[in-house]
């Protein structure tokens, strides 16, 4: 009897930590699922808004539009700076302005005192054609302007987001098919009823992500250093900052451009403190 005892005491001894480890064990699951469950809701918040929502942050502020995540060739235009083709992964939708920036944006950072510079519209008008005679380092100081004004982070896209969202599922050379064909696009030799200036912001169709004047209209400043080519470019989405600095990326050509230069694949540069009559941008807002 005394031996049965001494057994069945020395597996209860057994137990007790055995059902310790699992009860330990099932703790640390336990703490390690609400931490990978609040890393997603970090990630991307219940309220964030969706893939086709479209929204403003304030009643003055950019019409967005949300952009899915999603992977795509970026590049393989007709010049040697838009080679070589690549494949870009967007890992997270991202929000971006459905046109340009306006004059009537613009001015109000102005007024607002975030923009020290009120750029000249060449007698063009105002109001909603789009901004332009700014430099990269105007912008910068708009966008930063408007994170402060909305509490949000809004920022240039990168050459990839720009480009991703301009082609819009497409692999044409333009968002509406292969041609520039007449009245799609605000360019030299795009057969618009006006040439040789501006013309308001959406005054053509917009592309199947529901965004205006990707080609053509105003060239558009994106986040990146300028390089010669793709090679070694980021692959997933994010901006290229090495390279020539001094010199940053416009994207989407202008109404002095000819039509193989509003492509998607469309690219240039220029000096990121100096202002031109054609260059402008449009902002990208995080939504994680």
């Amino acid at each position: 009897m005394g031996t049965q005892k001494s057994r069945e005491s020395e597996r209860m001894s057994d137990m007790i930590p055995r059902m310790a480890n699992r009860r330990l064990l099932f703790l640390i699951l336990l703490l390690a699922g609400a931490a990978a469950g609040m890393r997603a809701t970090l990630a991307q918040p219940a309220d964030a808004p969706k893939p086709g929502e479209v929204f403003r942050d304030c009643s003055d502020c950019a019409e967005m539009v949300v952009v899915p995540s999603g992977d795509f060739e970026m590049g393989g235009g007709d010049f040697p700076f838009e080679k070589p083709q690549h494949k870009v992964t967007l890992a997270h939708p991202f929000a971006i302005g459905r046109n340009e920036v306006t004059f009537d944006e613009w001015d109000l950072c102005y007024s607002g005192g975030g923009c020290k510079y009120r750029p000249d519209d060449h007698g063009w008008g105002r109001g909603k054609s789009p901004v332009i005679d700014v430099s990269w380092d105007d912008a910068k100081a708009f966008l930063a302007w408007l994170s402060r004004t909305t509490g949000k982070i809004y920022r240039l896209p990168s050459e990839a987001e720009w480009e991703y969202a301009a082609r819009a599922g497409t692999a044409t050379p333009y968002a509406w098919g292969r041609d520039v064909g007449k009245g799609n696009a605000n360019c030299e030799g795009c057969g618009a009823s006006q040439t040789a200036r501006t013309m308001p912001t959406r005054s053509f169709r917009p592309n199947s992500f529901g965004l205006y004047d990707t080609s053509g209209n105003a060239a558009e400043w994106v986040e990146d250093c300028w390089n010669d080519s793709y090679r070694n470019a980021p692959r997933d989405g994010s901006a290229w900052t090495s390279g020539d600095c001094q010199q940053r990326v416009l994207r989407g050509g202008s109404f002095t451009s000819k039509p193989n230069a509003v492509h998607a694949t469309s690219r240039w540069k220029y000096d990121h403190d100096v202002r031109y009559y054609a260059n402008g941008f449009r902002v990208l807002r995080d939504l994680r």
